[in-house]
C-alpha cells in the first residue's frame, strides 16, 4: 500500500545541507501496524510528512496505492491526502474556539460532507471513542487524554485507510497514554493502517512491526 524506494530527503540552510533520508527503501502493507523508533533528528517526523504527503522526496520513488507520487504538485498530493490519511500529533491542534463536535466536523467541512450526514458522523465517532458526553465543551474543559481522543476522532471521521501518528502520546501521562494505545490497537483490528513514530519502546513494542531510523537510514 505504501511503499518508499531508495527515498532521500535534504534540508538545506545557508551553507549547510541536512539528509533527513537518506536511500530508505520501505513497504507498509494495508492493514499493518508500524512503529518507527530512533533518536531526535534521525528523520522520523520526514519520513512520516513524506507518506502522508505533505513532502516530497527529492530523490527516489513513493508508491502511494500503487501510484508513483515523487515530485507529483500539491494539488494532486492534497486530492490524495484527501479521505484516505488522517493524522494525529503530539500537540493536539484543537481550536479552542470551537466545541468539541465542531473540531471533529470541521474535517468534514473541508471535504464537503452534507451537513446532516456531518452530525451523524461526528456523533458516532465521539461514541465510539467514549467522549460524546463531552461534545460541547471547549478543549481547554478536557483532559489531556480526552483532547487527545478529540485529536483522534477528528482523524478518523473522514474513515481514512491510512493512520500517521507522530508521538501521539508525548504529552500524556502513562496512563493517559496507554489509554490511546488501546485505541490506536482497537482502529488497527478495524483494518486501519497505522504508522506511528514514537520514543517509547513499550508503545512501540505494542505495534507489529518495528522499524528502527538512524542519521536518516533505516537501521538493519
Amino acid at each position: 500500500m505504501l511503499e518508499l524506494k531508495r527515498t532521500t530527503k535534504r534540508f538545506v540552510g545557508g551553507e549547510v545541507v541536512t539528509t533527513a533520508l537518506n536511500a530508505v527503501s520501505l513497504r507498509i502493507n494495508a492493514g499493518e501496524y508500524v512503529a518507527v523508533v530512533g533518536p531526535s533528528g534521525c528523520g522520523k517526523s520526514t519520513l512520516l510528512s513524506i507518506l502522508g504527503l505533505l513532502d516530497s522526496p527529492d530523490e527516489g520513488e513513493y508508491w502511494f496505492d500503487g501510484r508513483n507520487v515523487a515530485g507529483r504538485r500539491e494539488s494532486e498530493l492534497s486530492e490524495q491526502r484527501r479521505g484516505r490519511i488522517g493524522f494525529i500529533f503530539q500537540s493536539f491542534n484543537l481550536i479552542e474556539s470551537l466545541s468539541v463536535m465542531e473540531n471533529v466536523e470541521l474535517a468534514l467541512e473541508y471535504a464537503g460532507i452534507p451537513a446532516a450526514e456531518r452530525r451523524e458522523r461526528v456523533a458516532e465517532m465521539l461514541g465510539k471513542l467514549g467522549i460524546a458526553h463531552r461534545g460541547a465543551h471547549r478543549p481547554s474543559q478536557l483532559s489531556g487524554g480526552q483532547q487527545q481522543r478529540v485529536a483522534i476522532a477528528r482523524a478518523l471521521v473522514n474513515r481514512p485507510a491510512v493512520l500517521l501518528a507522530d508521538e501521539p502520546t508525548g504529552n500524556l501521562d502513562s496512563a493517559h497514554g496507554d489509554e490511546v494505545m488501546s485505541i490506536l490497537e482497537k482502529i488497527n483490528a478495524e483494518g486501519t493502517t497505522i504508522v506511528m513514530v514514537t520514543h517509547s519502546p513499550e508503545h512501540a513494542a505494542r505495534a507489529a512491526r518495528t522499524i528502527g531510523l538512524l542519521d536518516g537510514a533505516i537501521k538493519q
